[in-house]
């Protein structure tokens, strides 16, 4: 009994590799992205990139571990969930409310110091904010809110 268990959840983990989500991979820089409208300083951009643009943009960078299930499906699920909350590839996309709104969120979710998430960041340790990190997102994010109409 014990070994047809066994062999049932191996050929269901085999079998489930062959389901694989679309990545979220864009090589273009599209047009509705923040930078293409606004200027956005080159340190900020750098630290968007490095703990943010993982789940809020049009491209993510995929560790080795995104092509087995069913952590890919869970990763694609946070990359999804991130997008349609804030998208920096789609910013320019979003009415000057909108654009206010997710740059106050940026700025409330770094300080609760509820983004990066804990669960990213436990595996890409590079995407941690230091307290001078967070300090410059903030304040960029509450500055660039007021410069928006």
């Amino acid at each position: 009994m014990f070994r047809k268990v066994l062999l049932t959840i191996a050929v269901l983990m085999v079998a489930i590799q062959f389901s694989r989500p679309a990545k979220n991979i864009s090589t273009l820089h599209g047009p509705e992205a923040i930078d293409a409208h606004y200027t956005v300083p080159k340190e900020i951009g750098a630290l968007l990139r490095r703990s943010c643009y993982d789940c809020h943009s049009n491209t993510t960078v995929y560790p080795w571990y995104s092509n087995i299930q069913p952590f890919a499906w869970w990763q694609q699920s946070h990359v999804n969930d991130g997008k349609e909350e804030l998208n920096f590839d789609e910013f320019n996309s979003y009415d000057v409310k909108k654009k206010k709104k997710k740059l106050n969120e940026v700025a409330e979710m770094i300080e609760k110091d509820e983004m990066p998430l804990n669960s990213y960041t436990l595996i890409h340790r590079t995407a941690i904010l230091s307290a001078q990190d967070k300090d410059k997102l903030i304040t960029w994010a509450k500055e660039f809110q007021k410069t928006i109409n």
